[in-house]
Order: C-alpha cells, then structure tokens, then sequence
C-alpha cells in the first residue's frame, strides 16, 4: 500500500470512527486498515489513534494530521481532475469561518441551493466574530468585515458595507433624538468590544470630508453582533451597525436611524484566503458566494 492510500485509510477510520465499519466502506480486510494505520503511525513516529473496546479518538498529533491529510487528499483530487476530459466537478472538504450573521441570515439559508449544485463539496462553516488565524486553524477562507491592516491573507472584495446609527423607539421617547454628534454626550450608547484585542470601538461619523470620533457615555457593553443588536431592541442605548444587520428591524419599526447626516463611512467587506493558488473548491465556492453577499447583504447587483 502506497503513502496515499495509507491516507485515505486513516481518513476513513476517522470519518467511521471504526476499523471494522472502515473496513467494510473500503471493502478492505480489517486486519490491511488495522496494518495500514499502525505502518502510518510508524513512518511519523506519532501514535495518530487512542484504542480502546469501545471506541477510537484522535489523539492531539491525530488530530492535527488529519486537518491536513484531509486537505491533501482533496487536493490530489483536484489535481488529477484538472486532466480528465469529463469535467470532473469540484469536490473534496471546505472550511470557512464567517461572523455570526452571515453565516444565519444569508448563507445557511442559501447552502441547499449551492450543495445541490455541488455534491461533491462537503462544507464546514465556523460561525464567529472572533477572528481566526487561518494557517493555523487549517481555514480555506473567511469573511472579514472593516480594513485588514497589515496581513499576508490575500482579499477577494466584496464591497462597502454601509453604516446605521438607530435605536429603539423606546429610548428615544425616554432620552430624545439625538440631532448632531454632540447630542450624543447626554445621551447613552451601547458599546461594542473588538472580539480580537477588547477594545472597545468609538463611534464614528464623518463630517466635510474628515472621519472623526466620539465616546460617548455607556453602561452595558459587548463583544458579538447579536448582544449588540439585542441591547438596542432592549432601549440600553444607541448602536452604530451595519445596515444590512438591522435592515428588518428598521422596516418593522423596531429601532429608528438617528443621524442620518452624519453617518460613519462604510466597511470594507471581503473574503480572505491564505494562499494565491485557489483550490477548485474554493473558487467554485467564492463564485457563488460573492454574488449572494452583494445582491443580500450590500443589495446590489451580483458580478
């Protein structure tokens, strides 16, 4: 058995959580996976798998070799493809990491239509405004909302993600509309703390030509989208937002945009990848993704 198949062996045993059930998918001999794992482990010098009567787990080293056999198999997949004459459709695992309500609003209720039109393609989708580190979390790509700053991620943009300032009906009634950014010194803002560093970030708004900030007073503040949004429906204060993340509130009348001449300037948004070289995968899915967050999310034309 060459290094490849001692791979998709162990992969197998993995995905089955068995030797006998991987054996039997394989329509191996128990005994040529059970061998073909151990000459694995051997040739790493790693023990990959716990034993026990009852049940396999990866051990830490199995764990992380098997993030990256998985990637290599698909990727030898689609290097064999790239010569076949049928067309072979795009398949293999993709992991990407998106912030909380993309991943609920938009693109888990789109993925049957995508997974229907490619079967091949088994997705796993990490849903968090924590930002991840690609490389090291064995991430394809992810959504990244405001400028990247200094990074070696290469960026497909998606477009500029306006900004809203609101809240409730509520709190207004209590405190009074805010009519310039200097109002907002009696009044009480939400503050919203930077998953990544803690920080929590001022409020912006934009004034003939210029980007200025504010800090306004708050009591209550948090670190993800859905507490954010959640405080102001709650009337705990003013909230500055993408507009596509209050959109429905806003029409329903449950929060009110405030500001509306001095709103802050729009967000970068794009999808980053560590690596120049797309997988088949991974540009299949960035084509059908990129469209859907324009025309959903941004509400323009997909392209």
């Amino acid at each position: 058995m060459d290094r490849l198949d001692q791979l998709r062996v162990f992969a197998r045993v993995v995905e089955c959580e068995s030797f006998t059930r991987a054996a039997d998918t394989l329509r191996m001999p128990r005994s040529s996976v059970s061998t073909a794992v151990q000459a694995l482990e051997v040739r790493l010098g790693a023990r990959l798998l716990h034993r026990t009567t009852r049940r396999l787990a990866l051990t830490e080293e199995g764990s992380l070799f098997y993030e990256r056999c998985v990637r290599l198999l698909g990727d030898h997949e689609e290097a064999e493809a790239l010569f076949r004459r049928d067309g072979a459709p795009a398949q293999g695992r993709l992991r990407i990491t998106v912030p909380g309500r993309f991943g609920r609003l938009v693109l888990a209720p789109a993925l049957p239509e995508f997974l229907a039109r490619h079967p091949g393609i088994a997705l796993e989708m990490s849903v968090t405004d924590r930002p991840v580190d690609l490389l090291q979390e064995g991430i394809d790509a992810a959504i990244r909302v405001g400028a990247l700053g200094d990074t070696s991620l290469i960026a497909r943009p998606v477009g500029a993600l306006p900004l809203v300032s609101c809240a409730s009906p509520d709190y207004l009634a209590r405190h009074g509309t805010p009519r310039t950014p200097a109002d907002l010194a009696g009044h009480q803002v939400v503050g919203y703390a930077s998953p990544a560093s803690g920080r929590v970030e001022p409020w912006e708004y934009a004034r003939g030509g210029e980007v200025r900030t504010l800090s306004p007073p708050r009591r209550v503040t948090v670190n993800c989208a859905e507490s954010y949004i959640a405080c102001c429906l709650a009337g705990l204060g003013l909230i500055q937002v993408p507009a596509y993340d209050v959109r429905a509130h806003l029409e329903a009348g449950e929060l009110v945009a405030v500001l509306p001449d001095y709103a802050a300037p729009p967000m970068p948004l794009a999808f980053v990848y560590p690596h120049r070289h797309l997988s088949r995968r991974l540009r299949t899915f960035l084509d059908w993704a990129v469209p859907l967050l324009r025309t959903r999310v941004l509400g323009a034309g997909g392209g």
